[in-house]
C-alpha cells in the first residue's frame, strides 16, 4: 500500500510539474518582452557566468519571426535565425516592374551592409519564375523565400509589392510598402544598423 501511495505522490508531482512548464505562454506584446525559455545550469561548466548570463544573451524572438519556409532554391529556412540581428525582408513578385527597379538597389544595400541580413520574400508567382528573377536581377547573394501561399506576406501585413520589413536586433519591426529607391533604402538600412 505504501509503494502505491509513493508512486501516486510521485506521479502527482510530475503532473503538476509538467503543467507548470506548459504555462509558459508568451505575453501579448512579444516585441516588448524577451523569450521565456529557461536553461538549466551545467554543473560541469567551469564558467562563472551561470544561468543569468545565458538568459541575457538569448535574443528576443518576436512572433513575426516564428516561421519556417522554403527558399526558391529548395533549402529550408527558419525565421527565428533572424532574432537578435538587424535584418531586411524584401517582399517582391517575379513579374513586378517596381520590384525589378528595386532589385539593383537591394543588391547594393546588401553589399554595402554586410552586417545586416537580407532575405527576399517572393510571392504571387511560380517557383520557377522566382528563381529566374533572382538570377536575372543579380540578387542571388542572399536567401529568397518562395511564399507560394502568401502566409509570410500576411504575417508581416504586406498586401502589395514591393515592400520591406526592417527588423532591428531588439525585434522591433517597421514595414514599409512601396518603392524606396537607392537613397531611401540606403538611409533606412543605415539607420537600422546604426551607421
Amino acid at each position: 500500500m505504501r509503494s502505491r501511495a509513493a508512486v501516486a505522490a510521485l506521479l502527482a508531482s510530475l503532473v503538476l510539474g509538467l503543467a507548470a512548464c506548459g504555462n509558459d505562454a508568451p505575453s501579448t506584446d512579444v516585441r516588448a518582452s524577451p523569450t521565456q525559455s529557461q536553461s538549466v545550469p551545467d554543473p560541469t561548466d567551469p564558467s562563472p557566468q551561470g544561468d543569468a548570463t545565458t538568459k541575457a544573451a538569448e535574443p528576443t524572438v518576436v512572433e513575426e519571426l516564428r516561421f519556417t519556409a522554403e527558399a526558391v532554391d529548395g533549402e529550408p529556412f527558419d525565421g527565428t535565425t533572424l532574432a537578435g540581428k538587424d535584418a531586411v525582408l524584401w517582399f517582391w513578385a517575379p513579374w513586378c516592374t517596381e520590384c525589378r527597379r528595386e532589385a539593383p538597389h537591394v543588391a547594393k544595400a546588401r553589399a554595402d551592409n554586410p552586417d545586416v541580413v537580407f532575405v527576399g520574400v517572393a510571392g504571387l508567382g511560380e517557383a520557377g519564375d522566382m528563381r529566374d528573377f533572382v538570377d536575372d536581377y543579380d540578387v542571388d547573394a542572399f536567401t529568397h523565400l518562395a511564399d507560394l501561399d502568401g502566409s509570410l506576406w500576411q504575417r508581416f501585413g504586406v498586401v502589395q509589392q514591393p515592400a520591406y520589413a526592417f527588423v532591428d536586433d531588439t525585434g522591433k519591426i517597421e514595414v514599409y510598402r512601396g518603392e524606396l529607391g537607392e537613397e531611401g533604402l540606403a538611409e533606412r538600412v543605415n539607420s537600422l544598423s546604426g551607421n
